[in-house]
């Protein structure tokens, strides 16, 4: 029997994954990897670590490579760049872009793991040097070098990436300007409770924030680099400017060849099927199944890359195991505050016209008999008639990230405030209180439940 030929298109997160898992499950099967970096399965999240010193190597970021995937029998073409992909004739065209040789390559499946691309406005000055991107191993590199003689830096973007690289900035003795369009930072993750917090940290620090303000052109000097950044409501001084705007799927390749989102996100089933038999696709180049509404989403996050990549080798002959969808779950470390999210805010709830109500929950994490205790917010997000949950929130020194990764399996499954009050949970007092956390806020949103029904 002649051997399963596939083909991936990119190898970041969900590639690594995909082909890793493909190499175990089968062996016989020939493996070809289209690559247009000349690096593989970089972890982007670790950039502002290493701008700020935390990880001293890049090269401790990457967890794979050509090498590691050869000795599983995998072909990895690197700097080679696909041109073009025909779906139906499963033929694909690529170009060597070290020595400019172009031809074909057939497939039996095929795997697009193409990720994404940093969002680049069109705007004047967007070529100076020294406006910078913050994506890849490479732009990692270039900002470390470029912020060594920069004094002024500003950051466009205050969503996670931009957030941690103003940090980063600001400890390496940097002047830092915060721009985004938003009123708030981090707005797309918590509510205004939390990121009010954070804003007085960055202050604090002296960190400039200019929020509730577009970019709309940079200023350079007489040498081309980059002095002023313009908005609409100011200018600000900076000798260097990252871009955190955001991301948008690399899918051209397959653009009407496959069902997609309008911003051009691929479609694919619990399955990680496309629309088009025999292409699967997975990472930062799809939409998401998001849970708290039910509905598609574009959510480029790396849990959701490994999580979709590794389910693409798992259903590649077959459906055998679904996706589970996503509550888009994460976390951050600003200063000394640990914060971390699931599900819906309850400024996205109301802006999706969901009827959602709210328990905040603000105490000491453990008894305070303890020679220390720091205290903690909990925010927890329901929907008003049911009383089911959609989100939380939680923000603490000390380290209770890992209550949002409860909470998700509490949005995953459909769970109620009610279930959420009487859930198993241990007490030790060196962790925390008799009655869980978790366990407060359902009890709270019993109360809440009972009151609403005394008024009908």
């Amino acid at each position: 029997m002649k051997p399963l030929n596939i083909a991936v298109i990119g190898c970041t997160h969900a590639g690594t994954a995909a082909i890793v898992n493909i190499a175990k499950l089968y062996p016989e099967a020939v493996i070809t990897v289209f690559e247009r970096n000349d690096n593989i399965s970089f972890l982007s999240c670790g950039i502002a670590l290493h701008v700020g010193g935390v990880v001293q190597r890049a090269e401790e970021l990457f967890y794979s490579s050509p090498t590691q995937l050869a000795e599983l029998g995998v072909t990895t073409l690197m700097r080679h760049d696909v041109l073009s992909v025909d779906t139906d004739a499963k033929l694909l065209r690529a170009r060597n872009l070290e020595t400019g040789e172009e031809f074909q390559h057939h497939f039996d499946k095929l795997v697009v793991t193409t990720g994404s691309w940093p969002i680049i406005p069109k705007m004047d000055g967007i070529h100076l040097d020294n406006v910078m991107l913050c994506k890849n191993y490479n732009h990692a590199q270039a900002i470390i070098e470029k912020a060594k003689d920069a004094r002024r830096i500003a950051v466009v973007g205050a969503g996670y990436i931009g957030i941690e690289l103003v940090e980063a900035f600001e400890m390496l003795g940097k002047e830092v300007t915060l721009i985004d369009n938003m009123d708030r930072v981090l707005y797309k993750y918590l509510d205004k409770e939390f990121t009010d917090v954070t804003e007085q940290d960055l202050q604090a620090k002296g960190v400039e924030l200019a929020l509730g303000q577009t970019v709309q052109s940079f200023a350079g000097n007489e040498k081309g680099k980059v002095t002023t950044v313009m908005t609409n409501k100011g200018q600000y001084e900076a000798d260097m400017v990252v871009l955190c705007i955001g991301f948008r799927p690399n899918t051209e390749l397959l653009k009407g060849q496959v069902d997609m989102l309008p911003n051009g996100a691929i479609m694919v089933d619990e399955y990680m099927r496309t629309s088009k038999a025999d292409v699967f696709a997975a990472g930062d180049s799809c939409a998401v199944h998001y849970n708290p509404t039910g509905e598609h989403a574009y959510i480029p996050l790396a849990t959701n890359a490994v999580r979709m990549g590794t389910l693409v080798a798992r259903n590649l002959l077959e459906p055998t195991v679904k996706y589970l969808g996503t509550q888009a779950t994460s976390g951050i470390k600003i200063y000394d505050y640990n914060i971390a999210s699931t599900g819906l805010t309850e400024t996205a709830a109301l802006a999706a016209g969901l009827n959602v109500k709210n328990v905040t929950i603000e105490d000491n994490y453990r008894p305070e008999f303890m020679p220390t205790y720091e205290k903690v917010t909990l925010k927890v997000v329901y929907k008003a008639d049911t009383g089911v949950i959609v989100g939380a929130q939680i923000m603490s020194k000390a380290d209770l990230t890992q209550s949002i990764n409860t909470m998700s399996v509490c949005i995953q499954n459909k769970m109620t405030m009610d279930e959420l009050a009487f859930v198993d949970f241990f007490f030790q007092p060196h962790y925390n209180k008799p009655w869980n956390l978790l366990n407060q806020a359902g009890l709270q949103g019993e109360v809440q439940q009972a009151e609403k029904l005394q008024t009908i």
